[in-house]
């Protein structure tokens, strides 16, 4: 039995796009990639000159139905051998020039590819690692059923007010003991209504999230809400 099989309820069905979000998703990917290429090629050439090893970070992540999918990100860190699945603020294995296009979420641009390819979709939850998935709660093992997304309520909603700390002394068990529940309840909120109209707000709100002021980010994501200690978890990893 494979990690996905685990995870995945075979008499579930999986929740596709709808046909306006499938035509938005290769829309806005194609439109995209031939808008940034210059900035692609610039944030390549950086990665490269910068620290040993490939352009691209390619890893294995858990897909719509709990089929599996190769994803890609522009490789923000040194090369290992090991550590946790996810990444705290302070990682040593960052690089500099890793630590600047996660901050800006440039990390995040050739998934624009997977969204063309069909693997993702341009907003919901974001797609997890087999190893994590098979680890998840049970009652939140329902969020494999959604193609995952490059940007969701999740992104724009916690970001700011949920990062790992450094100082954890298991990540990945508190990741999926506090987290895990947080994002799914509320990537649902999405999700239980994922019109075309909403998905395009989601887009725009993503756009200004990135591109405004903090103070003046949607939803109130600058703003620093309760959540449980210790603090700062990184989402989206």
């Amino acid at each position: 039995m494979t990690a996905v099989d685990t995870v995945w309820q075979p008499s579930e069905v999986p929740v596709r796009p709808s046909s306006g979000r499938r035509t938005l998703d290769i829309l806005v990917s194609v439109t995209a990639l031939l808008v940034t290429l210059p900035l692609l090629l610039a944030v390549a050439g950086a990665v490269r000159a910068t620290s040993r090893g490939p352009v691209l970070f390619r890893q294995v992540r858990v897909g719509e139905g709990g089929r599996v999918f190769t994803l890609y990100k522009f490789r923000s860190m040194r090369m290992s051998t090991g550590g946790p699945d996810v990444t705290a603020r302070g990682d040593p294995r960052i690089t500099a020039v890793g630590r600047f296009i996660r901050s800006t979420s440039l990390d995040e641009l050739p998934q624009l590819l997977n969204i063309l390819l069909g693997h993702m979709t341009l907003v919901g939850p974001r797609p997890e690692s087999p190893g994590l998935a098979e680890r998840y709660p049970p009652d939140c093992r329902w969020i494999f059923a959604h193609r995952p997304g490059l940007t969701g309520p999740v992104q724009i909603r916690l970001r700011d007010n949920v990062t790992l700390p450094e100082d954890v002394p298991d990540p990945e068990s508190y990741y999926l003991s506090i987290l895990v529940p947080l994002r799914v309840s509320t990537d649902k909120k999405f999700l239980d209504r994922p019109t075309l109209g909403r998905t395009v707000l989601f887009i725009l709100a993503t756009a200004w999230y990135l591109l405004a002021p903090k103070s003046y980010r949607p939803f109130g994501a600058h703003r620093k809400k309760p959540v449980p200690e210790p603090e700062r978890l990184r989402v989206g990893h």
